[in-house]
């Protein structure tokens, strides 16, 4: 049966039977501390939502930052309200740094109805398109990203993301945050569902995977892009290339976003898409360049489109690129199994820094989402030396009193703060709980309604 793939908006037009809820961090309290703090090496539960039913939109913005020095601020009293104060450093007030990481060292997992493992599971940052750690605003139609002026491009840099993927579930749905970072986890987010009384037949589930080469296995990086020499290789069966998704089962592939730090400083994008669907040892369908796939040409432009684009330009960042491609009109069905790959410059000569997040949807069974460990992740930056003073000051005892004065007002403020963090972090445990029996109660009242 061929299903309209543009009728999303038709639903508008009948009434559903149909209850919405949300999940969300919300100061259970009824006070202004609308986030919860994960701490390092801690798992928060964002939601735990019994079905039938389907998540149409997660919202989520986050914060963690280094403290460099101790604020003039009392702990006690900027810890009772929302984390605004910390946003800027304004000068002698605070001394804060975004953790550059953490985009890519938190993980977010969800997993649906009894199937053991995750269907989703991949870093915070890439899940909503954030590639290399570093924020820029783009929209798409599942996906946008809004991050303030003066943070975007920035290692850490705090933003605003959305996911419109709808996730349906019949038993079961659970999102979570993993915090493989060693600094807390400021976390605020809206998980919006809508519950139903009849299982969906047929249903496709939401996945969602991520994976890394760095570098990739490239034999010719000091031979030119193409260079008749790179050219005169051929590439017919894409063995070597970099594997964007590899699943077994039966489903649909959407989309991916794709990071590329390139070294060469030539073009990244030379190499090919290659698909194999269910039996083929070659690939059917095949592209003709990256940029191509990405549906621009002539190289990545600087724009973005409701299916695909550029949301950070190598051109603007020193060979940082992020580009997406969404099939939400021409899905790729496979029945047994799919293979997406891509050249990384023509034949595999390039030996980038490469990280894709693919999306699709399957049917049971599920097969889990397996993720690389938390130093494979970290993101690469292109740094400098600070050079050092030709002479070492000799320091005046008000130097040096300074300096103590510092490091004694330092070893109080980390002790306060600590405080404050372990206060806030206890908060999260009975808040996933007060979700979890928030959802268990909408969802009986809904079920009285049969």
């Amino acid at each position: 049966m061929q299903k309209n793939n543009m009728s999303f908006l038709k639903n508008l037009t009948t009434v559903a039977d149909a209850r919405t809820a949300r999940a969300s961090s919300w100061d259970q309290s009824g006070r202004n501390k609308d986030y919860w703090l994960v701490n390092a090496g801690d798992t928060a539960v964002m939601a735990d939502i019994e079905g039938p039913g389907c998540i149409n939109h997660i919202w989520v913005t986050t914060f963690c930052r280094e403290i460099l020095g101790p604020s003039i601020q009392h702990p006690v009293l900027s810890g009772s309200v929302a984390p605004v104060t910390e946003m800027e450093n304004a000068e002698g007030v605070n001394w804060e740094l975004n953790d550059p990481d953490y985009y890519r060292k938190v993980l977010i997992r969800m997993t649906w109805d009894d199937f053991e493992g995750p269907s989703v599971l991949a870093p915070l940052g890439d899940f909503f398109c954030i590639g290399h750690s570093m924020p820029s605003s783009f929209s798409s139609i599942p996906f946008n990203v809004s991050s303030r002026p003066c943070e975007e491009l920035t290692f850490g840099g705090t933003a605003s993301m959305n996911c419109y993927f709808p996730m349906p579930f019949n038993k079961r749905a659970k999102i979570e945050v993993i915090n493989e970072n060693e600094r807390p986890l400021g976390l605020f987010f809206h998980i919006d569902y809508e519950l139903y009384h009849e299982e969906t037949p047929d249903i496709a589930y939401f996945q969602a995977a991520w994976r890394r080469d760095l570098p990739c296995s490239g034999w010719g990086n000091d031979l030119c892009v193409n260079s008749p020499e790179v050219n005169s290789v051929p590439n017919l069966d894409g063995k070597e290339n970099f594997l964007m998704l590899d699943t077994k089962g039966r489903g649909h592939y959407v989309g991916c976003n794709l990071s590329v730090l390139h070294f060469q400083g030539s073009w990244w994008g030379e190499g090919d898409d290659m698909i194999l669907i269910d039996d083929e040892e070659e690939p059917s369908i095949n592209g003709t360049g990256a940029e191509d796939y990405f549906n621009h040409a002539w190289g990545m432009q600087r724009n973005q489109s409701p299916y695909n684009g550029t949301i950070m330009h190598d051109g603007d960042t020193k060979g940082y690129q992020v580009s997406y491609r969404f099939h939400l009109t021409d899905p790729i069905h496979f029945k047994k199994h799919i293979q997406i790959s891509m050249e990384h410059g023509h034949a595999n000569h390039l030996s980038d820094d490469w990280a894709c997040t693919a999306y699709w949807y399957q049917a049971a069974p599920v097969t889990a989402v397996t993720i690389q460990p938390v130093e494979e992740r970290i993101p690469l930056k292109r740094t400098f030396d600070i050079p050092k003073p030709a002479h070492q000051v000799e320091l005046t005892p008000e130097m040096q009193e300074a300096y103590r004065s510092r490091n004694e007002r330092m070893e109080k403020f980390k002790v306060e703060k600590a405080e404050q963090i372990r206060l806030n972090a206890a908060r999260t445990a009975p808040s996933e709980a007060g979700n979890k029996e928030l959802a268990h109660k909408v969802k009986e009242e809904f079920d009285k309604e049969k």
